[in-house]
């Protein structure tokens, strides 16, 4: 398989239908596979050979998809930058893994003196837009000057993707995927029954993520028109699936809850939208609920996974998301293993667990990472046995759907018993009083540790400690219900939109612990 793949086939079955868009480019598929060769062409001029990584610092557009694409076709390696690191970070990605060429959009523009001062190893920093720096390249002469060239189509296992996790501990890891691992990921997704996407996808999550490349790739293999907004505001969101009548979308829950608790959402016509994608964190149920209802004509659809599974490993489909599936608990899972993924739960041991039983997901199939570059020890952690240990708590049924408990750093024993901070997080979302919240383990000198909650009330809002606990109790045990809470006006995020659970036990350890309720 070559991921390339796709392009061919649109631009011989419908080289005049709508395929790339942003606010000041529009090409046909004819147009946007032209512009990928002379993208390639422009690498190969540039020193660029099979194998060779190429990097990009900008938000979503037209160009960002040439450069996936482009630089897939020259054969080389995509390695994109993540917008919320410092420069600091981004040069220890960039020469890490000895990255060459950096293209970079004017906005991150200042950033590129510090970011060669920790990257001495590029060659090439491209600008794209009207002005540039001294000692970089302009964008639009790079690409005129080059000629097209040939699809080189690397293929199978070659690598065709690093990206660089998170560095929540430690150094960022290099996640190294093939083309047949992402492809297997695609294709297991598309297996499921609504796993097609629509006529008019919007990106809108960043594309430096694995989640937005996973759409990227799932609206490609479905023949879809790709709209680009540069990042997401809920406002050009709302504007956008009105103006172009968009059928789907990827968003985390964060940026869903923005959408429809967003003050002008009904002046907007939002019934073309078909389905929404939505994972990379865990959705609450009462956030679910005002989706459904705020968008009744689209199907919604989970994906759980992560980025060296490439990464989606089990999905919930919309069947699975109507009355039957809310009262069966089944909406609150995370769906079942897609047709290309092979899922067990484990104990430390790595023994399989009988169904119902909580325990660490692992996961084995064609989408696993080739491993972490230049880290073969934390590779052979992670991949031991031939399967992917995700690091995940969960339980399956009988019926083989999974359930995330948390994960198996955030889980919080309080007196010798386990509390999971996913099922405490439900339990408090459903106050509504609650925008958001996040659950983590504090030091408590009689338990060990104690359940602390950070609560990101709602506009206008002023939650009462007491009540929230109070409604806790109405739906978990009392050992659970948190014994303290913090009111933040924002939690911390992180680029994918996660909540930065290790930034904010780093805080409350630095503070003073807060008045137990």
């Amino acid at each position: 398989m070559y991921l390339t793949q796709a392009l061919h086939r649109l631009l011989q079955q419908r080289p005049d239908a709508p395929a790339v868009q942003d606010a000041t480019c529009a090409l046909d598929w004819q147009g946007a596979v032209a512009r990928v060769a002379r993208f390639a062409g422009a690498l190969c001029a540039s020193g660029v050979r099979p194998g060779d990584r190429v990097a990009m610092l900008a938000h979503n557009s037209v160009d960002y998809f040439t450069y996936v694409f482009g630089t897939l076709w020259a054969g080389g390696v995509i390695n994109p930058v993540n917008l919320r690191w410092n420069p600091v970070e981004i040069g220890y990605s960039l020469e890490d893994c000895e990255t060459r060429i950096l293209i970079v959009s004017p906005a991150f523009a200042p950033m590129i003196p510090a970011i060669r001062a920790h990257a001495p190893g590029l060659r090439h920093v491209i600008v794209t837009g009207a002005e540039r720096p001294d000692g970089t390249l302009a964008f639009d002469d790079w690409m005129a000057a080059a000629n097209p060239v040939p699809d080189a189509i690397r293929r199978g296992d070659d690598l065709a993707a690093i990206l660089y996790t998170g560095g929540t501990t430690g150094r960022p890891k290099g996640v190294m995927l093939s083309h047949n691992s992402i492809a297997a990921s695609v294709f297991g997704a598309l297996a499921m029954k609504h796993g097609r996407a629509n006529d008019r996808y919007l990106h809108t999550a960043p594309l430096f993520h694995i989640g937005a490349l996973s759409g990227l790739m799932i609206a490609l293999y479905s023949d879809s028109a790709h709209i680009f907004l540069p990042a997401f505001e809920p406002l050009a969101v709302l504007e956008a699936i009105d103006r172009e009548r968009v059928s789907d979308l990827f968003l985390v829950p964060t940026m869903l809850r923005m959408l429809v608790d967003h003050p002008r959402f009904e002046d907007f016509d939002t019934r073309s939208v078909r389905r929404i994608r939505y994972g990379a964190s865990p959705m609450d149920g009462g956030l679910m609920d005002r989706a459904i209802a705020a968008f009744p004509e689209a199907g919604f659809s989970q994906a759980y996974g992560m980025t060296e599974l490439s990464p989606i490993a089990t999905v919930l489909d919309p069947d699975d998301h109507g009355p039957e599936a809310r009262a069966s608990g089944t909406l609150r899972t995370a769906g079942r293993p897609t047709a290309t993924t092979e899922l067990r739960i484990v104990d430390a041991d790595d023994n399989e667990l009988p169904r119902g039983e909580v325990g660490e997901i692992v996961v084995r199939g064609p989408q696993m990472m080739l491993g972490y570059w230049n880290m073969p020890e934390a590779t052979a952690q992670a991949l031991r046995g031939g399967w992917m240990h995700t690091g995940d708590l969960g339980r399956m049924d009988a019926q083989g759907y999974v359930t995330v408990v948390d994960r198996l750093k955030d889980m919080i024993i309080t007196g010798g018993e386990n509390v999971y901070s996913a099922e405490v997080e439900t339990a408090l979302s459903t106050h509504p009083d609650v925008a958001q919240c996040a659950v983590i383990a504090v030091p408590d000198e009689k338990w060990g540790e104690r359940v602390h909650a950070v609560v990101q009330p709602r506009p206008g809002r002023t939650p009462d400690p007491t009540a929230l606990a109070d409604h806790c109790r109405r739906t978990i045990a009392a050992f659970k219900i948190p014994r303290s809470f913090e009111f933040v006006e924002a939690l911390p995020l992180s680029g994918a939109g996660k909540v930065l659970k290790n930034v904010l036990r780093d805080r409350v350890g630095e503070a003073a612990a807060p008045t137990p309720t």
